[in-house]
């Protein structure tokens, strides 16, 4: 109910724009089980919607290097499996296959082999191919141990730290994004995966990156001890 409608304008956007034939969809990695970056590598996924595929062949493509076969980090993780109703729903009438991919470690060498990595596998291909980025930005307040300044309100505090991780995606600027994040000590969770995204649309072409809409958690529910940011993003 908090991330929901915001994601929803990037899904939008993908309605608007024509759906794709498979989608990489990249997420932060919170248990710490399983490999520092992991590929599922084949079967289906279910939810209540319905199933979709693994993509075994593009996962043949990236797999090595960084990138590592395993399904036990995708057992317990949650944020790559949440865009998937969205895809169904907008998909329904859509045949179309996914590469899950879960990142623990999220430097700046990681993200960028990554997208190396991606990129490489998509520019030959005749099928539309997407790339999905999962991941909150800030969480600030009592309930993740980080109190803001003396007479900030929470929700006051987490869009000004936003702004910071927002200006670096808006210019194509992952290595920014990840300095950023360090420099400031954002609590963004998936950085990593975002940054992977931005090196690989650098290297297909990408020019623009379009914000479609902000918000926080707090706009759903006024609570003093936590608040969590969200913002959905048109890359091209």
């Amino acid at each position: 109910m908090f991330s929901g409608p915001i994601a929803a304008h990037s899904f939008n956007r993908i309605a608007e724009e024509g759906f794709a034939d498979v989608f990489f969809i990249l997420g932060p990695n919170h248990t710490g089980v399983g490999s520092g970056v992991s590929v599922y590598p084949s079967d289906k996924w279910r939810t209540p919607l319905g199933e979709i595929p693994i993509d075994t062949d593009l996962v043949k493509k990236i797999a090595g290097g960084i990138i590592d076969l395993d399904e036990s980090a995708h057992r317990y993780e949650h944020s790559i499996e949440v865009q998937l109703p969205f895809l169904q729903y907008i998909g329904k009438n859509e045949g179309f296959s996914i590469v899950p991919i879960c990142m623990a470690m999220q430097d700046v060498d990681t993200a960028g082999e990554v997208g190396d990595q991606l990129a490489e596998a998509i520019k030959d291909e005749s099928r539309r191919i997407m790339i999905i980025a999962s991941s909150d930005l800030s969480h600030e307040g009592f309930m993740y141990g980080r109190a803001p300044p003396s007479g900030i309100d929470v929700d006051e505090y987490v869009r000004d730290r936003d702004k910071l991780a927002i200006r670096e995606i808006k210019n194509l600027n992952p290595d920014g994004l990840i300095k950023t994040v360090y420099k400031y000590g954002l609590s963004m969770c998936g950085y990593g995966p975002v940054a992977s995204l931005l090196y690989a649309a650098k290297k297909l072409g990408g020019s623009k990156a379009e914000l479609l809409k902000y918000g926080t958690s707090y706009e759903v529910s006024a609570d003093s001890n936590a608040c969590v940011g969200y913002s959905a993003f048109a890359i091209y």
